[in-house]
């Protein structure tokens, strides 16, 4: 497949009735574009990619119903940005935690991660 993750992260939630986010890197190597068909947690009913947007000045989020990774390329979620929207939560996720995901693309192919949780206002793995 040549697909990777780099820098998974997660901020930790404000108990179980907001939804929380998460972040990464996603790394094609592979010489085919790689479409990101699904992502599952148990810690979560859902698990949508969802862009943060402004309009007239008004910051909204969209869900991303179809997320590609080009050959060589790269699609990195951040905060601001695309990110992993984690949303009906079965438990908070706590600082110095980690929360699995499952990504899975075309193909068949998946990738298991354990994304580390930092605080709630966390800008990244080392801010």
């Amino acid at each position: 497949m040549g697909v990777s993750l780099e820098r998974p992260w997660a901020r930790a939630s404000i108990g179980t009735s907001r939804p929380a986010a998460a972040y990464l890197t996603i790394v094609n190597r592979g010489l085919e574009p790689a479409r990101l068909v699904d992502i599952t947690t148990p810690l979560a009913g859902r698990a949508e990619v969802h862009l943060t947007v402004k309009t007239d000045n008004v910051m909204r989020m969209e869900q991303v119903e179809r997320l590609d990774v080009p050959p060589g390329g790269r699609v990195v979620f951040e905060p601001g940005g695309l990110h992993i929207m984690l949303l009906d939560l079965r438990q908070p996720l706590t600082k110095g935690g980690t929360l699995p995901l499952t990504l899975r693309f075309s193909g068949g192919g998946s990738i298991d991660a354990s994304v580390p949780v930092f605080g709630p206002g966390a800008r990244g793995p080392d801010r």
